[in-house]
């Protein structure tokens, strides 16, 4: 099972031999490429081979590049992530409102309720009994946008009433990269199963690649917004980086047994498009931390 993160600070030059990374600096480093499950390219400078890229691709591995500030702005993809990319296709543009509407409503739902389940972890009983309401609010589709509003009681009782998600700070930074290693997750769970990650359930962005990404890891957030209360980051620089980074050793519950949140995000992105597919929302799987 790959488990490591290797992160590539410095200009190298990256290549493959004979199963193994091989990372050319002032040293060179091996490391067994089964091992590995992301690998994050945090200098602009370092270059890879086509052989490399071929490997890193047939592993399933992500390979996240970040920009000159260290920040992610790019991932690789395969373009055929499954042997019948087409049925998939196809079935994913004939899925109907109706089941779309029922599986993000699902997917609300169970994003507040792990909002809630933090707030009471922080003693933010009333907070959290708020969200619970907007819980039982929720239309189909959520039309009244009770995530929203979930939203705004939540980063209030966390960080604060003058906290807004747009404001420039450290706890924002912190944010925004912790869901973007989320979302390179489910980009590649969703490429890696033959399906289109431009085509959403209720994100329908026409400038946005990954509108079901950010639709399907909506559960997931509370991961990253747990990590980043409890560091309390001042500032967020390359060390902050790293430690988030840290996040895809966490450990959830999920189909009665735990698992790695890497593994926990297939089992749940698998059963996801089996409750679109088959019109069954029963067949959802979210996952559970404390268990």
């Amino acid at each position: 099972m790959s488990w490591r993160t290797v992160v590539v600070e410095t200009r190298s030059k990256l290549d493959y031999k004979m199963g193994f990374l091989v990372v050319r600096n002032e040293k060179i480093e091996r490391i067994y490429l089964d091992e590995i499950a992301i690998l994050m390219i945090e200098n602009p400078a370092v270059s890879l081979t086509g052989c490399l890229l071929n490997e890193l691709i047939k592993k399933k591995i992500k390979v996240i590049f970040c920009d000159e500030v260290h920040s992610p702005i790019s991932e690789l993809l395969p373009s055929y992530g499954s042997y019948d990319t087409s049925r998939k296709i196809k079935s994913q543009i004939a899925w109907g409102d109706d089941i779309k509407s029922l599986v993000w409503t699902e997917i609300v739902a169970e994003k507040i309720r792990n909002q809630a389940l933090f707030l009471d972890e922080l003693g933010k009983s009333d907070e959290a009994r708020h969200l619970r309401n907007f819980v039982d609010e929720l239309t189909v589709g959520d039309k009244t946008n009770r995530e929203g509003h979930a939203a705004k009681v939540y980063f209030n009782a966390l960080f604060g009433q003058s906290f807004t998600r747009t404001s420039d700070n450290a706890m924002n930074s912190a944010l925004n990269y912790g869901y973007s290693i989320l979302l390179s997750a489910f980009n590649r769970e969703i490429a890696m199963h033959g399906y289109l990650t431009q085509l959403g359930l209720a994100h329908d962005n026409m400038f946005n690649y990954y509108n079901l990404s950010c639709d399907l890891m909506e559960p997931f957030r509370i991961l990253v917004d747990r990590f980043v209360f409890h560091s309390n980051f001042q500032e967020f620089g390359t060390d902050e980086k790293h430690k988030l980074l840290e996040l895809v050793k966490t450990t959830i519950t999920i189909d009665d047994a735990r698992q790695s949140l890497l593994n926990g995000i297939k089992i749940y992105v698998r059963s996801v498009f089996m409750a679109l597919n088959d019109s069954d929302v029963s067949k959802l799987k979210f996952y559970r931390e404390n268990e």
